[in-house]
Order: structure tokens, then C-alpha cells, then sequence
């Protein structure tokens, strides 16, 4: 064990600085790569000390380090065990913001992701390996999806208006593997124009370039969302018969469509035969308190996509298709669709989490977490996101850089005004150790929306108050 120990850490003796705060450095990142799981037992002082070849006064010192930091429990007499801290396991924010991950950026705002709600992920991944006994006596080939997933999504969408049968549902590897599937079946006239949001979604972006589609971009803003005039005489003008739209707290812009804006978008859709795909995976992040009523996007020539990456995890790969039985036996014939179908136990997790707790997640935003049910996640997720999109909305608002401030999302849309442009802002701000993603990046052409910038809200406070600084200093 003692060996098997020292192994983990690596080789933490090149660090400068005292031996003790490197090894205690050494111990956090083992446990947060998984080379030491939380949970572990420790050897007792005088075994490490033996073991890592250190006096036994330095490894007091680096254990002192992690316990007062929260990564090791002691209880007399049973020794000390490895745990993740508080500050990380009870807050929306991934650990890796905080150490950057774009490349040798300090800080990474680059991504609107969140963390798994711990406690919450960790039971719902007990009871799904539980569950997963049945799973392994048969085959493991893909399929439409596990009958119980299928029939809670199912739920969750005629519970919150929308009648959905589980054949109507297809579940999908995420958004984007839902995405590359509807696009696949329905943009086969390659001459065909694709209606999009500018901005939109990136990924969404790279699907639909990879086919050579010839996009139709129609505006959308945070101020006024979106001009359906404008996109009906795009539609009369140029015959689409495959639109994308992001109508819940729109990523980037945060827009929030209007329910006679929907109406009028699925009348538009019946008139002229076209085909919208919704995505909907912000639906859920509504930060409004309490939360709207607005209804889905729907009508006879809409499909909806979702995905849990946004609400819960994004390593939690599990998305849906909603759409017509008929069109779900379609999709099931794609050879893709059992390469973009996730694991059955990611399935039975997905399973145990959105059916904990019931409802939609109306909770009232007190941010109290109290209980696991997925209604307490959400209204803990809302009332942490709020918090951190007011705080970073506070650090702006003498910049001269104009912005709404979203009902929902992840994420704030900025406008730098003449002359600075987001990919010279971008570049300087990369090199003080900040990413962040200018506007071109979610631009039909890669060239418009120059002088906007999107800013996550992700983050915790402290973090986005370092960001602001190195972005404006």
C-alpha cells in the first residue's frame, strides 16, 4: 500500500519549494486525477514517512496542509482517509476552470460547462449499478434507448405540456450526436439551404459545415430576440426545408423566445414544409424566480433535441430526439445511430437522476440543496448560477462593453463597442492566461459578430473576478 501510494504521486520532488507543501500539491492532484481515489485510507505518518523516504515532521506538516484544506479526514484512532473538499463537491463550477484546460491558459472560459451535482451523481450512480444486473445478461446492443429513460423523458415532456409517447423518443450519445442524426436524415438535397441563429452554437455550426450546407443565418439578440418577419421572408425567399434554432436562454445570446414567437415559428414551419430541430438543452437552466411557463416549441414539422450535459454534467453524454415514432424507426436504420447511442449504465444514471424528484424543477431558488431529488438540483444549480451571473454581471458594468443580462443560460453576450475587436481582446487577454471565445466563433460566415465576446457565468465569483481583471487590465 505504502508503495502503491507513493507511486501515485508521481514525481512531486522536482517541484521547488518546501517538501512539504509539494507533497501536500502532489496528494490534490492524484486525488483529483483518480490515481488516488476519494475514500482511500491512508498509511499511518511513520509508514509514509518510511515509504516517501522524508522525515516524519514533514509529513505531519503536508497531512496538517490537506486536513485543514478539507482533503483528508481524521478520526481518532482509525487513521485519516482522502476526501474531495466541500468548496469543490457542493458548487456548479468543474475544478479545471480553476487550473485552466485551453491549452496553457490560467483560467478557461472558453467552455459553458458545469460540474455533476456530487452527492446527488454519486447516489444516482449507486443505484444505477444496482439496477445494471438485468443489463448484463443480455447483449448491449444499441437500441432506441432503455424502455425506462425513454419513458420518464417521455413523462418529463407531457408533464410540462407537450403528450409524448416513449416511441417518440430516441436517446443519443448528447445534442450533438441527436443533431448529427436529424441532419443525416433530413438535409439529403445537399443544394439545400439550412436556416441558423446569428450567433449560434459552434458545434452545432461544425455539423452542419461538414455536410456543406449553405447556411441562412437570421439575427437574434438579447435585447429583442428574434425578428420572425425577418425569418419568414428568409424562408419565402429561399425555400429551406431544415432549420436550427435554440429557443430557451439561447446559447450564445441567452434569448429567451416569446410564446407568440413560437406560435408564429411552427405556423411558418407548416406553411412552407420546413423542418425545425429545437434544441433544448438550456431549457431547464431558467435563473427567472420562480421559473416561466413558457411552452416547448412545437407543432407537426418540429423536433425537439435535449440533453443532460448542460443541466447536470457534461460528462454525463445522454441526449434525446423527440420527434414522431415514425421518424425515431427512420433515424434507428442510420449504421451511425449505434455509434452515437450512449452506454447502457450512462443510460441507467441518466435514468436515476432525471427520475429523482419528479417535477420540472420549480423549486424556489433558495439555493438550499435541501435533499438529492432533481428538484432540489435544479433549484440549487439556479440559485448558484444566479449568484454567479449577477457577479459577473456587477464586475462589467463599468467597462463600457453593453450587454442584457440573460433570464436563464450559462453564459453573458458582450458588445465591445469600436474599435476593439473580441479576437484582438481574445489574443491579448491569452496572453495574460485567459481563453475566452470571440464572437466569430459562433458567426455562420466566421467573420461577423467581430466586436462581441461570450462570457460563461460557470465559474465561481473569485474566478470571474480574476478573469475581468486580466480581460480589462
Amino acid at each position: 500500500m505504502q508503495r502503491g501510494f507513493a507511486a501515485a504521486l508521481g514525481n512531486w520532488r522536482t517541484k521547488e519549494g518546501p517538501l512539504a507543501r509539494s507533497l501536500a500539491a502532489a496528494v490534490r492532484e492524484a486525488v483529483v486525477d483518480g490515481r488516488i481515489p476519494a475514500g482511500t485510507r491512508l498509511p499511518s505518518e511513520r509508514e509514509l514517512a518510511r515509504a516517501l523516504e522524508l522525515s516524519r515532521g514533514t509529513v505531519v506538516t503536508a497531512l496538517t496542509r490537506l486536513r485543514d484544506d478539507g482533503w483528508l479526514h481524521t478520526r481518532h484512532g482509525s487513521g485519516s482517509v482522502v476526501r474531495l473538499p466541500a468548496r469543490l463537491t457542493e458548487r456548479t463550477t468543474p475544478w479545471s476552470l480553476d487550473r485552466g484546460g485551453a491549452g496553457d491558459a490560467d483560467l478557461d472560459l472558453t467552455l459553458a460547462v458545469t460540474a455533476a451535482p456530487h452527492e446527488a451523481y454519486l447516489a444516482a450512480l449507486g443505484r444505477a449499478v444496482e439496477r445494471s444486473a438485468a443489463l448484463l445478461v443480455d447483449s448491449g446492443v444499441a437500441t432506441a434507448g432503455l424502455p425506462r429513460l425513454r419513458e420518464l423523458l417521455a413523462e418529463r415532456y407531457t408533464r410540462s405540456g407537450l403528450a409524448t409517447r416513449p416511441e417518440q423518443i430516441l436517446v443519443t450519445s448528447g445534442a450533438q450526436a441527436a443533431l448529427t442524426l436529424l441532419v443525416d436524415r433530413l438535409h439529403t438535397d445537399r443544394r439545400s439551404p439550412v436556416v441558423v441563429e446569428s450567433p449560434t452554437y459552434p458545434g452545432a455550426l461544425a455539423i452542419l459545415r461538414r455536410r456543406r450546407a449553405r447556411l441562412l443565418p437570421v439575427p437574434v439578440t438579447a435585447a429583442h430576440g428574434w425578428d420572425t418577419e425577418r425569418l419568414a421572408e428568409t424562408v419565402r425567399a429561399n425555400g429551406p426545408q431544415l432549420a436550427y434554432l435554440v429557443p430557451d436562454f439561447h446559447n450564445p445570446t441567452g434569448a429567451h423566445m416569446t410564446a407568440p414567437a413560437r406560435a408564429a415559428v411552427a405556423a411558418l414551419a407548416d406553411r412552407h414544409a420546413l423542418t425545425v430541430v429545437v434544441d433544448e438543452t438550456m431549457r431547464d437552466l431558467d435563473l427567472r424566480t420562480p421559473p416561466g411557463t413558457e411552452p416547448h416549441l412545437s407543432g407537426a414539422r418540429v423536433i425537439q433535441i435535449g440533453s443532460a450535459s448542460k443541466v447536470l454534467w457534461s460528462g454525463l453524454r445522454v441526449g434525446w430526439i423527440r420527434a414522431s415514432a415514425d421518424l425515431v424507426r427512420e433515424v434507428l436504420r442510420n449504421p451511425q445511430q449505434a455509434q452515437l447511442s450512449p452506454p447502457p449504465l450512462e443510460q441507467l444514471i441518466a435514468a436515476e437522476l432525471l427520475g429523482d424528484g419528479g417535477g420540472d424543477g420549480d423549486g424556489d431558488g433558495d439555493g438550499g440543496g435541501g435533499g438529492d431529488g432533481l428538484d432540489a438540483v435544479l433549484a440549487d444549480r439556479r440559485a448558484r448560477l444566479r449568484r454567479q451571473r449577477d457577479h459577473l454581471a456587477g464586475l462589467l458594468a463599468d467597462t463600457g462593453w453593453t450587454y442584457t443580462v440573460p433570464d436563464g443560460g450559462l453564459s453573458l453576450w458582450l458588445h465591445l463597442g469600436e474599435p476593439t475587436t473580441a479576437t484582438e481582446l481574445a489574443a491579448r487577454a491569452a496572453g495574460r492566461g485567459l481563453a475566452v471565445s470571440p464572437g466569430p466563433l459562433f458567426a455562420a460566415d466566421r467573420a461577423s459578430l467581430a466586436h462581441h465576446l461570450r462570457l460563461p457565468f460557470t465559474a465561481t465569483p473569485d474566478v470571474l473576478t480574476r478573469a475581468v481583471a486580466l480581460l480589462t487590465g
